[in-house]
């Protein structure tokens, strides 16, 4: 169970009488090397077919959706969640809930290949990654997440560009583009780790997670991961946070709180012992931050599993 989604804001709803159909109805937004596209559907429907010719970025807005995608069992799709499609892949989409009083929104934006391949292109020479056959990829088989803070407020920025009718809005799109790549290949890293398959031996921080994992409860410093990954502390920082995007403390604070949410499974542990075992020496400290990273207490937590 995670509960800290990153909400996009969802832009404003079609007018009732501009609908041309019930089931994803959409509107379009082209720029020079993207396309925004607003689906809102108003019915309960199943099996909805879907493909673009582009790689698309796909993100909920407002109601649910189960997607069918690749050979995978289907899913559950909510806002904070964004899903990445290669290019021709048929998707198809169930409706379960969607009516006129409760309208299901989803963005998809298709980016040209061009685009995507001269932002790694500029990624892999100007910041290239540490070790040999290291390189800057969208990885296509982790294609589900949930949206951090970066994420969302990326898309944010992208839908506004989109909308707007500034002369500059493509320039300041395509930077955007850039970004949102970037931001994606980041949460991917992340959610690799999160889901434990990030094993690659040439990259050094391989070592520091399990490093990390295995000393939770210790005074974990910069000094200790930086010769676990047998760097400078400076440049260490700098590819842990262009990796992840996010920095050393705040992976280790969030490796506390999964490990935390973990224990709390357990219905009959006390929350002072989460708080000394998943690594946080104040209770309140830990409650205060739980409650920023989860949007709820630690006893709130646990009482979702005990009922």
């Amino acid at each position: 169970m995670k509960l800290n989604r990153a909400l996009i804001n969802p832009p404003n709803l079609s007018n009732e009488k501009s609908l041309k159909t019930l089931v994803e109805n959409r509107t379009v937004y082209s720029l020079n090397h993207c396309e925004l596209n607003l689906f809102e559907t108003y019915e309960s429907s199943a099996l909805v077919p879907l493909k673009f010719n582009d790689l698309v970025v796909t993100s909920m807005l407002r109601g649910k959706k189960v997607m069918h995608l690749f050979d995978d069992p289907a899913f559950e799709y909510l806002p904070g969640e964004t899903v990445v499609v290669p290019s021709k892949v048929e998707m198809k989409i169930d409706f379960p809930e969607a009516a006129l009083h409760n309208p299901t929104q989803c963005l998809a934006l298709a980016i040209d290949q061009t685009k995507i391949t001269e932002t790694l292109q500029f990624l892999n020479e100007r910041y290239p990654k540490e070790g040999n056959d290291q390189f800057w990829h969208l990885n296509y088989q982790n294609y589900f997440f949930f949206n951090n803070v970066e994420l969302a407020t990326t898309i944010n920025k992208l839908i506004k560009e989109c909308l707007s009718t500034s002369i500059t809005k493509d320039v300041l799109a395509d930077l955007t583009l850039q970004e949102l790549l970037i931001r994606i290949i980041q949460t991917q890293t992340a959610k690799a780790i999160d889901d434990g398959l990030f094993t690659d031996p040439k990259n050094p921080i391989t070592p520091v997670i399990e490093f990390i994992r295995l000393n939770l409860r210790e005074n974990i410093n910069m000094k200790h991961l930086s010769e676990k990954a047998s760097m400078s502390s400076a440049s260490f920082y700098r590819l842990f946070k262009r990796e992840l995007g996010m920095s050393p403390i705040e992976f280790i604070i969030g490796e506390k709180i999964r490990c935390a949410k973990q224990l709390l499974k357990n219905p009959t542990i006390q929350i002072n012992e989460v708080c000394y075992l998943s690594g946080f020496e104040d209770s309140n400290y830990f409650i205060r931050l739980f409650k920023k990273y989860e949007g709820i207490t630690p006893k709130q937590y646990q009482l979702l599993y005990v009922s």
